[in-house]
């Protein structure tokens, strides 16, 4: 607001006189005439570089400091502005000194337009927070070498000076609150130059539509790329809205940013959104690329931005476009800091990586799950035997371990004996219960970030509601019949080994070794079985790789097709060599990788002078059961045995637990899920075990069968007042 009392203007004449500042403070806030900030902007305005780009930046970085100090801004503000923020406060002073100080204002309008005609915008607009094309490891060295060494000097770069001028992403928010009515009244006061010089507004409309044609250009390229066009196989190349979006991009150009041509350019973009995701649904039906994943959000930033342009340059001057440009400019702010970030590139391509896995994983998981009783008896059968070969795997295991090989082929036999037990498991269809909970965790995660609309938050809960007890019940079905079985096996094994050979499959020894090394606090097997539920998870990311691998490159359908395989078995031959491809890749997968994994850590631990070991639940009772058969029916009563079953208890826990945990986070950050809001739904369904745990335990009788009507949704908080 202009000052309403006309007074003597200042003439300045280098570092203000004492009595030239105190005037200057009675006249500018007479409220506060001895306010720090007032002075302060005197002396910055009595500093203006008449020449040289370089100094100018610099009184540029300090007017930018004199807005952010910290100090109170009380009594620098007229009565009707008392509302204003800080930082807000000190810029209604600044105008209204610049409203008033003829020789001021035309002293900073020359800066202001210096700075405009010396620097470039196309780089900031068109490639901050935008990718450049470059590998991860490219990308990767490339910010640490700029994070360690200085770099050169680029004034002349519109993107380097936001960087000066903010060095941290927190301030984007600040930057953010600034008062949209208060910038464009500066704006009317410097920005318009004497001539010949160009206005600066002119020289950022220029970057602006510079940097909307060349968007246009490298989003049309992305999105008329072949494995695009492949997934929206309805759509003519003639009829792509990428094809109008390069052409509308023209017409925005040709017509200088008419009203009309922005709105058409809108409309394209919304029309490319919409292939976009087309395109994002396929690769969840079909199988995911990383690769193409990444440019679809390469995409979507272009799209993002060009309407964010296009926002700014289609509003009204003054306060309008300025609220539209403090958007822009505050998310260029928050790009610019990430595109230096290495944590921001690890998140991101992590992010990539796991959105490639968990979606295979999920669609495996869900055949884990049951819902019937039926379901359940059959799942606690098909456990039973995988807990058969689980005890036959043990026994071999420890025959393995006692002969004379050198550590390589011994630890290549133990890898063929786990993971020949998990793909023989895979083929007949067994179950083991610490395979699943990676595998359901994608699913659940799922069910928690499908639906993002106003009305998202009551159905993730439904969902949850139905899914979450039908996964508590399989996991149960699965350890019930996977130890369940193992136990008597592994009994009866020793048993008849004892009769036929007339001593125990395992000596006094190594019977002894084995409680000892379950013991819980005496041992460091609680440790092992952390690592073991990491192998889990890591076991079932490579089984959703390997599945999303074969169902992406269509190996199936190329199988079904081989002219070889054809020949060998025939048509139908080929087709069920197809299915059982498509039907097993993942299990086979995670299955190798698993029996690897087992195998291989103890050595590599051994290799680098780490004692490490993996406790796996099944085989760790199944070791036990061995144990006992050889120390006797007095000895399993013994403290020592008694602490060796409450490790395997321990062991089981910490297996899920970890493995959950971890295939969930992954899980919840593919599918841009909050881990709060995860973990906020989870306790949900806690309290709700709390309240009723039998759901989560034992399938109710009156659960409709498999393929009947659907269940009914239970939610998991009742009306008020109950």
């Amino acid at each position: 607001m202009s000052v309403s009392t006309p007074a003597p203007r200042l003439q300045l004449r280098g570092v203000p006189s004492d009595r030239e500042m105190d005037a200057f403070c009675v006249q500018y806030a007479p409220r506060a005439p001895g306010h720090p900030a007032v002075r302060d902007l005197l002396r910055l305005l009595s500093e203006v570089p008449d020449d040289g780009l370089e100094p100018r930046l610099e009184w540029v970085e300090r007017w930018i400091h004199w807005m952010r100090d910290r100090i109170p801004a009380q009594g620098l503000t007229d009565a009707d502005d008392l509302a204003l923020s800080p930082s807000n406060s000190r810029l209604s002073l600044l105008v209204r000194v610049l409203e008033g100080e003829g020789a001021l204002r035309a002293s900073v309008t020359r800066l202001v337009a210096g700075v405009c005609a010396s620097s470039r915008g196309l780089k900031l607009f068109a490639q901050v927070g935008l990718s450049a094309g470059n590998g991860f490891f490219s990308e990767l060295t490339d910010r640490l070498v700029r994070g360690v060494l200085p770099a050169p000097p680029e004034p002349g770069k519109l993107s380097e000076l936001l960087l000066r001028l903010f060095p941290v992403p927190e301030d984007a928010e600040w930057l953010g609150t600034l008062s949209p009515l208060l910038l464009a009244r500066l704006t009317a006061l410097v920005g318009d130059p004497p001539p010949p010089e160009p206005t600066p507004s002119s020289r950022v409309r220029g970057d602006l539509m510079d940097a909307l044609v060349l968007l246009g250009v490298q989003v049309t390229g992305l999105g008329l790329a072949e494995d695009v066009r492949d997934r929206t196989p309805d759509m003519s190349f003639r009829a792509s809205p990428f094809l109008r979006l390069r052409m509308v991009g023209d017409a925005v150009l040709a017509r200088d940013g008419a009203q009309e041509s922005l709105a058409d350019l809108l409309r394209v973009v919304e029309d490319c959104r919409g292939v976009v995701r087309t395109v994002t649904q396929h690769l969840e039906d079909f199988g995911v690329s990383v690769d193409l994943v990444y440019r679809l959000e390469c995409i979507q930033r272009g799209l993002d931005r060009m309407e964010a342009i296009a926002r700014v340059l289609g509003s009204p001057r003054g306060e309008p476009r300025w609220r539209e440009a403090l958007a822009l400019l505050s998310d260029l702010l928050r790009l610019a800091h990430a595109d230096r970030s290495v944590r921001a590139l690890v998140r991101r391509n992590a992010r990539l990586l796991a959105r490639k896995i968990i979606e295979r994983t999920g669609n495996t998981g869900e055949h884990d799950i049951t819902s019937t009783q039926a379901g359940f008896h059959q799942m606690v059968h098909s456990a039973a035997g995988g807990g058969l070969l689980i005890a036959f795997a043990t026994a071999l295991r420890f025959f393995l371990m006692g002969l004379p090989l050198a550590p390589f082929f011994a630890g290549l036999f133990v890898a063929f004996n786990y993971a020949g037990g998990f793909v023989l498991m895979q083929l007949l269809g067994f179950t083991l219960a610490t395979k699943q909970p990676s595998m359901t965790a994608s699913t659940l995660a799922a069910a928690v970030g499908e639906d993002t609309g106003p009305d998202s938050g009551p159905r993730r809960m439904e969902r949850l509601a139905e899914l979450v007890p039908r996964v508590t019940r399989s996991q149960l079905a699965a350890i019930l019949g996977n130890l369940g079985c193992v136990l008597p096996v592994a009994v009866a094994f020793a048993l008849g080994f004892q009769a036929l050979r007339g001593h125990t499959f395992l000596s006094q020894e190594q019977a002894r070794d084995v409680v000892a090394t379950l013991h819980p606090w005496k041992s460091a097997t609680l440790l092992y079985a952390v690592l073991t539920g990491v192998l889990l998870w890591m076991s079932s990311v490579a089984a959703g790789w390997f599945e999303n691998f074969v169902v992406y490159r269509r190996l199936p359908e190329a199988l079904a097709h081989h002219p070889v395989l054809r020949a060998l078995v025939g048509v139908k031959g080929a087709r069920k060599v197809a299915d059982a491809l498509e039907r097993h890749a993942a299990g086979v997968g995670g299955s190798i990788t698993l029996g690897v994994l087992l195998a291989v850590a103890p050595g590599v631990g051994s290799f680098f002078g780490i004692p490490l070991d993996v406790r796996h639940v099944t085989f760790s009772f199944g070791a036990l059961a061995l144990a006992g058969s050889a120390l006797g029916s007095s000895a399993v009563m013994e403290p020592g045995f008694l602490a060796a079953v409450a490790g395997v208890l321990g062991v089981g826990i910490i297996n899920f637990g970890v493995s959950f945990t971890l295939a969930l986070g992954v899980a919840l950050r593919a599918r841009d899920v909050p881990v709060s809001q995860g973990l906020r739904f989870l306790g949900a369904v806690f309290l709700r075990f709390l309240r009723n745990p039998l759901p989560f335990l034992i399938p109710p009788r009156d659960e409709p069968a498999m393929g009947g009507t659907q269940a009914q949704v239970v939610p998991l908080a009742g009306p008020p007042g109950h």
